[in-house]
This record gives structure tokens, sequence and C-alpha cells, in this order.
């Protein structure tokens, strides 16, 4: 089949023809077309078929339009400037870049070949030629926010909501009935604190204001403070989002938020706890996007990833990942079994909740009600079928041994554990009552893991180490200096320094000689030394390779890992 036949091929079977879904695939998608009205590629996206990069290539291919990947794009200044917000979002266009000799305006668009948009949008940049680069509808959308902000909005309810008088512009475009400020006041914090890339929004009441703080890359940032007379109302319009009892202030509640911002679906996980001064309320956010991630996205090094990728592919046994919470974790498990998922194979998970929905895997949430606690659910699990088990967590001597019952009998199984290094999870598992002989040649690997903050592209500085910083590194003194950068900050990484995080991790792969020291209890150190001849590379030695390729600092990473005895050899 030429490429001008391909170009006339309906959607549905373009995808088909390269082989990105299945005929039933299609026809399911096409099912939903019919009920919902909803264009077709878009139906693809949410029902897990293709990802939105798939599908952006394939239409880009179709309609001769050249595509744009908009994760890795950050917008001209002067090309936001040319196009308010309102149009971008009517339009659903981005501005990108602005060529200021021949005065051509570069965009991403949802739909290139959408004559009356491309019209409007010449009429308000002035006549200006135009470049339509094509790009996934949430993406757009998702950059539109992120790129315009939400600041003044927020600014315009809080002065309603002191004077009385009604700040139209902070109502949204696609809502154009008034609604209460305290309803938009929460929706513009929730945006804000998605649109800066928060893990957590902090709502704190103290005795005379409440404070809003966000958790951007692993550090809590105060955000906001504002008059303690807010809270009352905004507590309440939390807690019948996240369907919590409004009546009860005086017990913890848990509940659970699904919205649509910034173009894609968004779970938040609410908890609230009574506190001197009122209830505090804390929610996580839940961006599937950013939860799931390739595994060669993880940021492993060569040899660490190749050795992941082969515990990966032995069949049974326990796998097991540590670090401390929001040290990612659950992303890393996902990312493994996202690689793993085929039709083949028989996934199944118990988690404490489910976070992130994948397609193709049998996902079931820890149920106090339901009495579905992590032992009776691998119990239960295990009249299944699997092939792959997830627990989300070993707590306690019934889940780490129904655990290492299904390694035992040919499943391969993945959970997490709270220690602070690879090695620490032996003791752990030991005190938790698994027998020595039992851990012995079923547990295929563990992996331990932190996640380093990345140093802002746009403003590191550049600085040459000194004789100490040289040994800290494990690098042998010489007469060339070593080029290191540290944290400066600017507009894009807003005055921080750093924007964006990477993992770092150890991995221990067990062997026939590191399973007969387990089985004689040998002692952690005599393990390592093991380890080590083998090619064990600790947590800090992964941090300082990111250190020597200018991803993050010395500062950094002496925040996040211990270097004691690097200091010691030093």
């Amino acid at each position: 089949m030429n490429m001008a036949s391909k170009g006339k091929l309906p959607l549905g079977q373009l995808l088909v023809s390269k082989g990105l879904v299945t005929e039933d695939q299609l026809r399911i998608a096409l099912l939903e077309q019919r009920r919902s009205g909803s264009p077709l590629g878009k139906l693809m996206v949410s029902l897990g078929f293709v990802s939105e990069n798939v599908l952006r290539e394939a239409l880009s291919e179709n309609l001769g339009n050249q595509s744009i990947d908009l994760s890795r794009v950050i917008p001209d200044a002067q090309a936001l400037g040319l196009v308010s917000k309102e149009a971008a979002r009517r339009l659903l266009v981005l501005p990108v870049a602005l060529d200021e000799k021949a005065g051509g305006l570069t965009v991403a668009m949802a739909n290139p070949n959408n004559l009356v948009a491309m019209d409007q949008l010449r009429t308000l940049v002035n006549g200006r030629e135009v470049i339509a680069l094509l790009a996934g509808e949430s993406e757009v959308v998702h950059a539109i926010d992120q790129y315009y902000g939400f600041e003044l909005s927020i600014d315009g309810i809080l002065r309603e909501i002191e004077t009385g008088e009604i700040d139209w512009s902070s109502l949204s475009a696609a809502d154009s009935e008034y609604s209460q400020p305290v309803v938009r006041l929460i929706d513009a914090l929730l945006a804000d604190a998605v649109t800066r890339g928060a893990s957590d929004l902090h709502f704190e009441p103290e005795q005379s204001f409440v404070r809003i703080r966000y958790r951007i890359d692993g550090v809590l940032r105060q955000i906001r403070a504002l008059h303690k007379t807010y809270w009352p109302a905004m507590v309440v319009r939390l807690k019948v989002m996240s369907s919590m009892n409004i009546a009860e202030t005086r017990a913890p509640q848990d509940g659970r938020i699904s919205l649509t911002l910034a173009g894609r679906p968004l779970d938040f996980r609410v908890s609230s706890q009574p506190t001197s001064w009122g209830e505090n309320v804390v929610l996580r956010i839940l961006d599937r996007q950013k939860g799931l991630v390739p595994l060669d996205g993880l940021g492993l090094e060569a040899h660490n990833l190749n050795l992941l990728r082969l515990m990966i592919a032995r069949p049974e046994g326990i796998i097991l990942v540590t670090g401390p919470t929001g040290s990612g974790k659950t992303t890393t498990l996902y990312s493994i079994l996202s690689h793993i998922n085929t039709v083949e194979v028989n996934i199944m998970t118990l988690e404490d909740p489910v976070e992130y929905p994948i397609p193709q895997i049998r996902q079931t949430s820890v149920n106090e009600a339901a009495k579905i606690d992590f032992a009776n659910g691998i119990r239960s699990m295990m009249r299944q079928d699997p092939d792959i088990i997830l627990v989300g967590e070993i707590r306690d001597k019934d889940t780490a041994e129904m655990a290492f019952r299904a390694a035992m009998t040919g499943h391969q199984v993945y959970s997490t554990l709270h220690t602070n290094s690879a090695l620490g999870a032996i003791p752990r598992l030991l005190d938790i009552g698994v027998l020595p002989d039992i851990m012995a040649g079923n547990i295929i690997g563990i992996v331990a893991q932190r996640l380093l903050r990345k140093l802002c592209i746009h403003c590191r500085e550049e600085y040459e180490a000194d004789d100490f910083e040289v040994q800290l590194l494990g690098l042998k003194p010489s007469t060339e200096p070593v080029r290191l950068f540290r944290a400066r900050g600017c507009i894009h990484c807003e005055q921080q320094g750093y924007r964006g995080r990477t993992a770092i991790m150890e991995l221990l792969k067990m062997n026939a000689e590191i399973d007969e020291m387990l089985a004689r209890r040998a002692t952690t150190q005599e393990i390592r030394a093991v380890a080590l001849r083998h090619g064990f590379r600790t947590l800090a030695d992964d941090a300082c390779r990111r250190v020597l390729d200018g991803s993050t600092s010395l500062d950094e990473i002496s925040r996040v890992v211990d270097l004691t005895d690097r200091i010691a050899n030093a």
C-alpha cells in the first residue's frame, strides 16, 4: 500500500493497518462513538487502546501535517501574548513560537484542518502567517492551562468573596452560569496545583488564617494564606466533592474526587484530620499521565536497566521495591507491569487503594467493609488463575506468608516494603516473621529507590568542583578540572533552581551465594560485601552518576541520600 492511498484511509482502518489496534478494539470504539458521538481518536485514548502520542503520529501521517510533542516544548512568551487564554481555549490552539524576522506564528492545534478556526486565528494575530502543527487535544488544553496560569483567577474570586462584587473574568468560558465563588475558588486551587505539577495539596488551618501548601518535586512550598473565615465553607465544599460526611468534624475521614482538569481525567485522594484550629485537609493528586512511565523512561543507567529486565524475566519468585513514602515505588511497579502486560499473561493486583487503572490488568482495592485485607485478598486471587500478582505492601506476617506462598507455587509476585535500602529489606522481613529458609531461593531481587529533583536546564550554573567534592564523588584526583552544576533559579522553575524529578535506584539481584548466606543468617555487612563483589551499585553511587551528568546537584543528593560513608572514605 503506498502512502497516498494510506493517507485516504479512515482513522480506525489506518490504526488497524498499522497494527496499533485490533479489529475488536475498533468495533468497541465505533460502538461507543455511536452512543456518545465523541471523536473516534479521543475514544481510542480514553478506552486505553492507544496512547495520545501514538494517535498524534498516526493522525499526522494521515493528514499530512507535522506533529509536535507539547511535553517537550516551552512556548515563547511573545507568542502567548498574541492570543488570549479565552481565544486559545475556544479554538483549541497553543501559540508556540514567533519568528521575529518573518513575523510568522507557529501554533499547536488539535485540528489544523479546521479552516474556520484558522481564519479566526489569522484575524486575531493581525494577518500574520500561521504555521499549524498537530497536537493531541488534551495536550493542548493542558498546555493552555499550564502556560497561561491561574493566579489572577484566584485573586478575582477572593476579591469577590471579600467585596461581594462579581468578578466575571474568573468565570470559565465553558461555564457561563454564575456559580458560588467558594466552588470556583476550590476548582481554581485544584487546577492551579495540577498546573504547577504538585503531588499533594495541603489546607492547614491556624489560629487566624488558613495556610495552603503544595508539594512540588517532593518539597512543600507555601502558596497562599487566606483569612480563617474562608475555611468553613471551603472544607464543606471539599467534603461534598469527595463524598465525605459534612456533619462529622471530630473524626478523621477519607474520600476521593474524580475530575477532568487540563483536558485529562485526574483523581484526588482526600484525607481530613481534626486539629486544634479545625480540620486539616490533604489531597494527594493522582495523575495517570505521570503515573504510567515506560520502563526506559525511569532514568536507569544501562547496567541497572538490563539487570531489572533480567529480574522481570524470571518466571517465579518475589521482587520487592523499597523506599520511604513518596519515593516513586508505585510508579516503578506500574512501569514494570505495563512493560509485561500482554494478552498471554493474567496480571492481578491488590492495592490500597487502586491509584491508576491500567487496561487488561485485574485491579482490586483493599476494602475493610468487604473484609478484603492483603492476606485474604492474595488467598482469593490465587483461585483466579494469575500468572503475576502485585501486592500493594507487605505490612505483617500473614501478608508476607501469603506473598511468599504465591511465589513458591510458581507465580511472579511484586510488592513494596518500607525500608531505607535494598539490603535493609532482609532484616525487615526477618522482623515481620519470614523464615530465612523461605527467603532463600524465592526472592528474585530487591530494588531500593529515591526521587531527586532535577536542575532547571534554563538556569543551572556551572562551576569547578573542589578536592573534597571530587573525593565525595569517588573520582581519582587529576589535573583536569571536574565541572559540576548547581541550582540558581529563574522564571521557568519559579526561582527554585529545580524542575521535575528523576529516580535513583540500587538493584540487588539474588544469586546462589547470597541465597546460601541468607539461609545461614549471615549479617547484612557480609551480604553487602558479596553483593559489591558481584557488581552491586549503591544509591549513593547512582546519585553521584546523576551529579556528574549534570542532572542534579551535590546539595540535592546530600538531602536525599546518606553520604556519610563516602565522607569517611574521603
